[in-house]
């Protein structure tokens, strides 16, 4: 049941975002198109509450409960930034907004992967956190060795991460000839 709800909950996050852009930019209703974009925080609260009933109710840790708590981790980090990228897009191609800023070159993308693997450390934390209480919740009546593996998987994904920004530090993309180096960066507009 876990696994049929996180994918109906993946499911829902993409059509409340393709919904709630739809109403903004296509139908010009801007606030009912915020009010459904706003109820993408419920899918993952449904989650947890799911998932922490279905332990409570004697279920065994496993590897589902262990994704459930990444995938709400990683839509707490990301979720906003995902619709915000994808809202200055929708506004850019069916508004006439302006096209959106890139990552960037040299410094400014350098930033914006900072940025982003702040983003992840986020998500990992949110995860953790949540998988540790699971892991006091089910005490030693369950085997946890599954949600443990979940955590260090998460840590491992913040280093592979810092190991992709380090990179970015040491070998910055550079602007192709003729544009700007200093371009508006996405990082710049995240804030």
């Amino acid at each position: 049941m876990i696994v049929a709800l996180i994918i109906a909950c993946e499911i829902g996050f993409w059509v409340l975002l393709a919904a709630g852009l739809a109403l903004r930019y296509l139908a010009k209703m801007p606030r009912l198109g915020a009010a459904v974009l706003l109820c993408e925080p419920l899918m993952e609260l449904v989650l947890l509450v799911v998932t922490t009933m279905d332990l409570k109710n004697g279920a065994e840790p496993d590897w589902k409960h262990g994704v459930a708590a990444l995938y709400i981790g990683y839509t707490v980090a990301y979720g906003h930034y995902t619709i915000k990228w994808l809202d200055g897009h929708a506004a850019h191609r069916l508004a006439g907004g302006p096209k959106p800023a890139g990552a960037g070159y040299g410094k400014a993308r350098v930033a914006h992967e900072w940025k982003l693997w702040t983003r992840t450390v986020l998500a990992a934390a949110v995860g953790v956190g949540l998988l540790q209480a699971a892991i006091w919740y089910v005490g030693d009546a369950g085997d946890i060795s599954s949600l443990r593996a979940w955590q260090s998987g998460a840590l491992r994904a913040v280093a592979i991460h810092a190991l992709v920004a380090v990179g970015y530090t040491v070998w910055p993309p550079k602007a192709p000839a003729g544009a700007d180096e200093e371009q508006p960066s996405l990082a710049r507009s995240e804030r």
